[in-house]
């Protein structure tokens, strides 16, 4: 799938979130509806994902956090 297709269809679930929900919701309730989205659209995703940081050859896990990494199998490693 090219990079525009995936984020037209990503950003059409946040949209249709909007719509449905409105503003003002906690980002953890936003957070989930977007999950439903995009697996209702057969989009992978992950949610919570660990952020590792890169410092002197070693990648450490400081406590970032992507809220949804979307299509996680493409990622760098």
């Amino acid at each position: 799938m090219e990079f525009d297709a995936l984020s037209n269809q990503v950003i059409g679930c946040a949209i249709e979130v909007h719509r449905e929900l409105g503003p003002g919701l906690l980002e953890s309730t936003c957070e989930q509806c977007l999950a439903y989205e995009l697996g209702q659209t057969g989009i992978g995703f992950k949610l919570q994902q660990a952020l590792l940081v890169p410092y002197k050859g070693l990648r450490l896990d400081c406590g970032y956090r992507v809220d949804v990494l979307v299509n996680p199998g493409t990622e760098e490693r």
